[in-house]
């Protein structure tokens, strides 16, 4: 005798609350676990919990539940979004719980990586023809627009972003092979 049957069989014959759950839990519940699991995210631990609180109001209300396996399914799969959108709501409204931060372990800027990124830069800069360097100083460095540099450096302004660019290119690459940059 198919499964189903032998649920409508037992759901006419019986009258126990827990009988019922335990028939819900053993026909619906891996396959509403699975379709809670998708509407978690994936989330086990969550899924589980809203299958277990599914079948607690599934035997809560044991005495107005049609008995028919069709309409136990859909009323199942109501409950169960209707739990998880609870969840949601819930979750969205309270803050993220995050255990107290140790007072030895937080950070405490002192402005060493600064420093050494300023130094590794330096060195690099090094690496780069004068013409690239002196572009890249008077524009990031020195903070001056491309018509400045170009009046102090005694260029066009044409050649002036054409070097910027090609030494930017040549300074990453440098970053790169020193794996500072990606």
């Amino acid at each position: 005798m198919p499964v189903r049957r032998q649920l409508d069989s037992r759901f006419e014959s019986t009258d126990t609350d827990a009988v019922l759950v335990e028939d819900l839990y053993r026909e619906f519940g891996v396959p509403l676990l699975r379709h809670v699991r998708k509407a978690t995210g994936n989330d086990l631990q969550w899924a589980e919990d809203v299958v277990q609180e599914t079948l607690v109001r599934a035997w809560r209300n044991a005495g107005r539940l049609q008995r028919e396996p069709g309409l136990l399914w859909a009323w199942l799969l109501t409950v169960a979004r209707r739990i998880v959108i609870d969840g949601r709501r819930r979750r969205g409204t309270r803050p993220q719980e995050v255990e107290p931060a140790d007072a030895n372990a937080v950070p405490v800027p002192d402005g060493a990586d600064r420093a050494l990124e300023a130094m590794i830069v330096a060195e690099a800069l090094r690496e780069l023809s004068p013409e690239h360097r002196e572009v890249i100083e008077q524009t990031y460095l020195q903070d001056r627009t491309i018509n400045e540099a170009a009046e102090i450096l005694g260029i066009p302004p044409g050649t002036v972003k054409s070097r910027l660019y090609y030494g930017i290119r040549a300074l990453r690459k440098v970053l790169k092979e020193r794996g500072v940059a990606s």
